[in-house]
């Protein structure tokens, strides 16, 4: 189960330029109706296929490693369901961990922050720092699977 919340960037954190950084490309395989998502992706020379179900807050998700060669053999079915990103993780309260991602390509200027939870009492408490902008946990537009799809929701992109 990942638990999960994520937002726009109201402005870029601080020391965020030592932060670890990773390239992520990810394609989608299946998207069903009832929100089942199947993607591959690649991130620091590792490859994963991941199934996904489920919105909000809590979703199903189980991630597999993948070999490059596999990889590689999946990635040509992705076409026209794409992304790339740069993803940059803090150190953020009560020991949990902000990633950070900035989008490329046609979703460039998206910055949104995400933090995992252990449970979702955990989410409940969790307080922002102000660096965050608007929530769009549960936002459909905002799924990585729908950008890939559609494009930015509209022109925003930023804290409104």
């Amino acid at each position: 189960m990942e638990i999960e919340r994520k937002f726009l960037l109201a402005s870029l954190p601080p020391g965020l330029d030592g932060a670890p950084a990773h390239v992520i490309v990810q394609g989608y395989l299946a998207l069903t109706p009832e929100g089942v998502e199947v993607r591959v992706r690649s991130k620091g020379g590792k490859h994963y296929l991941t199934v996904k179900h489920g919105g909000g807050l809590c979703r199903t998700e189980v991630e597999l490693p993948l070999p490059a060669h596999e990889f590689d053999a999946l990635w040509p079915l992705t076409a026209g369901r794409r992304l790339r990103k740069v993803r940059r993780e803090l150190p953020g309260p009560d020991g949990l961990t902000v990633e950070i991602d900035f989008y490329e390509d046609a979703l460039a200027g998206l910055q949104v922050a995400e933090v995992e939870f252990p449970d979702e009492a955990a989410a409940g408490r969790f307080r922002p720092p102000e660096w965050f902008g608007r929530e769009i946990t549960g936002d459909p537009a905002y799924r990585n699977e729908t950008l890939t799809r559609v494009g930015l929701p509209g022109a925003e992109n930023a804290e409104s």
